[in-house]
């Protein structure tokens, strides 16, 4: 593929601050699923998907759309009955589940959710298969949930992140820099942020721009 044909029609989608959640097959089952609220099984969804894949991004425009109320699973398994009783009745997102979290918690939320009328949503690196939950009752819970994927990016995407990720720290680069990296990196989105943020800190520290040149000097650099 030549630099001028990566593909960049992309639907952009506003989400917090200045960011844009990009749409592509690697996501779209996620998004549809969000745009099926208040639609959900069980008033409730689970967002899956690798880490720096855009779970929290996509949460925070469903939470822009329902004003919902955003914790940690961890913060969860601190609050006692009449507090998880307090934000059932509501949009409610809940980062980072997986395993280890409060398990007697979470099964109250689920109850209460239904019992109040309010909406789940929930993002997690695993399906809750590999949780090993002890809780037959929260096990079978868990079974009912409707799950949303988001997969590591194809080309098309993985090109549309790097450009994204360069936008974003309002930098500028030739489509022909996008295609040396897309053609050496590994493909996640997570690596994808890790080298953009070293590039442009290289960049800085050498007072170079973004060429092809200062490409394969960090690349070698990262290579030893």
């Amino acid at each position: 593929m030549q630099p001028s044909q990566i593909p960049m029609n992309f639907e952009f989608r506003a989400a917090t601050g200045r960011e844009d959640f990009l749409v592509t097959p690697a996501n779209e089952d996620a998004v549809a699923w969000i745009d099926k609220w208040p639609d959900w099984p069980m008033r409730s969804l689970l967002l899956v998907g690798p880490v720096g894949a855009g779970k929290t991004h996509l949460a925070h425009v469903w939470q822009t759309g329902t004003g919902a109320r955003v914790i940690n699973a961890e913060k969860l398994g601190h609050l006692d009955i009449e507090e998880i009783s307090k934000i059932a009745g509501h949009p409610l997102v809940v980062e980072n589940a997986g395993p280890g979290m409060n398990e007697e918690a979470l099964l109250h939320l689920f109850n209460l959710v239904q019992e109040k009328g309010g909406s789940l949503l929930m993002t997690t690196a695993t399906v809750p298969s590999a949780w090993n939950v002890a809780l037959k009752d929260l096990s079978s819970r868990l079974g009912t949930i409707p799950v949303a994927r988001i997969h590591e990016p194809d080309d098309a995407l993985f090109a549309a992140l790097v450009v994204k990720l360069f936008s974003d720290r309002q930098l500028a680069v030739t489509p022909d820099v996008v295609q040396y990296i897309t053609q050496r990196l590994e493909r996640s989105f997570a690596e994808a942020r890790r080298f953009v943020r070293l590039l442009d800190k290289s960049a800085l520290a050498k007072k170079r721009k973004i060429t092809i040149s200062l490409l394969r000097d960090v690349f070698k650099e990262e290579q030893g």
